[in-house]
């Protein structure tokens, strides 16, 4: 019992977040708003308020993001063309990425770097995990194991540093840009103030939401490597 127990303490640590960030985007997403644009409409405008003409906005199917590599703005279809209150403040987070790029905010750099390194130790761990095991059927090599660590570690356990490290990035995202620039434009009434907070604050805790299900999906790759 006491193990069953435990088990649903680490469940609901891991999948809380989760369920806490989806909860807060779906309540302010359901009704639309009195909103003179849409939330593509919105990124738009503040994109070239900021000066910042040449990034692009697009639909996406991959969630909400910014991408510096090709200087893209994306929102999944119901946030591009909603007047939600969630697609607006979403909106406005994902140009607080686009500022942090082009003002060349130090943690978001580090960021950027990191996800390159992932991306290369994702492909390194993949490849182990493939051969790995051929290898070790063939030749019985002692090393098998540790090499199968190395590729948890690679396709894993460097993501999940990765997601850790972008909460300070997603934060300042939500707090030292929308934030302001939705209060102090006027683009939200002081009403919808605390629920713009909370929507921001899901939004940078989506990171942390990920993180826990990379550790968990970390934790049974070690099970599997003791076994």
């Amino acid at each position: 019992m006491l193990w069953l127990l435990l088990g649903l303490v680490v469940v609901g640590l891991i999948l809380g977040p989760q369920w806490w960030v989806r909860r807060v985007l779906d309540k302010y997403h359901r009704v639309p708003e009195d909103f003179p644009g849409t939330g593509g409409e919105l990124a738009r405008h503040l994109l070239d308020r900021y000066g910042l003409d040449k990034v692009k906005v697009e639909a996406t199917r991959q969630g909400d993001h910014y991408d510096p590599s090709s200087k893209t703005v994306r929102l999944t279809e119901d946030k591009l063309n909603g007047r939600t209150l969630t697609a607006i403040t979403t909106a406005a987070h994902e140009v607080g990425h686009a500022i942090q790029d082009f003002s060349d905010y130090p943690p978001f750099r580090w960021r950027t770097r990191l996800v390159g390194l992932a991306q290369g130790a994702e492909k390194i761990g993949s490849f182990l995990l493939f051969a790995v095991p051929l290898l070790a059927a063939v030749t019985r090599a002692p090393g098998a194991g540790a090499l199968m660590f190395l590729a948890a570690i690679s396709t894993i356990g460097v993501g999940l540093v990765v997601q850790l490290v972008t909460l300070p990035v997603e934060w300042n995202a939500s707090f030292g840009k929308a934030l302001p620039i939705l209060a102090d434009g006027e683009y939200i009434d002081e009403k919808q103030l605390p629920a713009a907070r909370r929507i921001l604050r899901a939004c940078a805790l989506t990171y942390v939401a990920a993180s826990a299900a990379g550790l968990l999906n970390f934790w049974r790759w070690m099970q599997v490597l003791r076994r």
